[in-house]
């Protein structure tokens, strides 16, 4: 049966930049395997299937796939379902839920009315940002990048692993020439990170353009070797920033650039609110722009 889809970079207001994604509006009816076969057809970083919702109340259910399998919660999906249902609804403003497998997602969308394709959208992460145990050394994490064991770290940051809702293991690089020397390759990610090194995010401070963060993410695990932008990493990212930095109670905005190197600026903006010395909630927001749009004979 003919099956609607629509192609969005996410994470930036103009074509061709940000991370792609694919979303196929009319997913009824397929299964696992044909979800997965769709995935790599389309061959991007994540595929959206939209679903009717188990809650009326909610505007819908999406499963998220990528190359190699199925995500429980991946951000920049989630950015641009989100536009997309509400360009879907034609309205100008939006505030609705969307269940994913972590749970229900509240996001809050303004659309480009003049544009009539692209807007932007904010979401409230659906789990606080944890570390979890990481038992690699500096060395082991610089030689998985090619690089030296100077280039690891930049003030109190430090490798570590965090997670809120997929895990990642975060390395701090010392500058931007660090950052773009990077060049992992599967067999050192093997060798000196395991397991540890699936979905691996690099980033340092940005003392060349307006961010506070540039970033890159590899994910040889998940069939991504590089990632443009990677919303579920940021929204991870609080506990990192906890774990090397005093935050005072309040709300605080974060901006990371990712994708540079690729050739794919993205801007991705965190929001993290604090209260009693402790992350309160986090909030994960970008803009995305509808590119395609097709149907799936399947």
């Amino acid at each position: 049966m003919p099956r609607r889809y629509v192609t969005l970079d996410v994470f930036t207001t103009r074509p061709f930049g940000g991370n792609p994604l694919a979303v196929v509006l009319d997913a009824q009816g397929l299964d696992d395997a044909a979800m997965q076969q769709i995935t790599r057809e389309f061959n991007l970083s994540e595929t959206v299937f939209v679903l009717p919702p188990r809650d009326p109340a909610n505007r819908a259910r999406v499963r998220i796939f990528t190359p190699a399998h199925e995500l429980p919660f991946a951000g920049h999906p989630t950015v641009g379902a989100a536009v997309l249902l509400a360009l879907e609804d034609k309205v100008q403003k939006a505030n609705f839920l969307i269940e994913e497998q972590v749970g229900p997602v509240r996001c809050e969308v303004t659309v480009d009315v003049r544009a009539g394709n692209k807007g932007y959208a904010t979401f409230i992460v659906p789990r606080r940002a944890e570390l979890q145990p990481f038992e690699r050394t500096r060395q082991e994490c610089a030689d998985a990048l090619n690089l030296d064991v100077s280039d690891i770290g930049f003030d109190a940051h430090r490798p570590v692993v965090a997670n809120a809702g997929v895990p990642f293991l975060f390395i701090p690089l010392a500058n931007l020439t660090a950052l773009a020397r990077a060049t992992p390759d599967g067999a050192a990610f093997i060798r000196s990170l395991g397991s540890y090194g699936e979905s691996l995010y690099i980033y340092t401070p940005d003392d060349e353009g307006d961010a506070d963060f540039r970033a890159r993410m590899f994910s040889p695990g998940l069939g991504i070797q590089e990632d443009p932008a990677t919303g579920a990493a940021a929204a991870a990212f609080p506990a990192v920033l906890l774990d090397a930095e005093a935050r005072v109670d309040g709300h605080h905005k974060i901006r990371i650039d990712q994708g540079v190197e690729l050739g794919r600026p993205s801007h991705i903006d965190l929001g993290i609110r604090i209260a009693g010395g402790e992350l309160a909630e986090t909030t994960i927001g970008g803009a995305a722009v509808v590119v395609a749009e097709g149907v799936l004979h399947v």
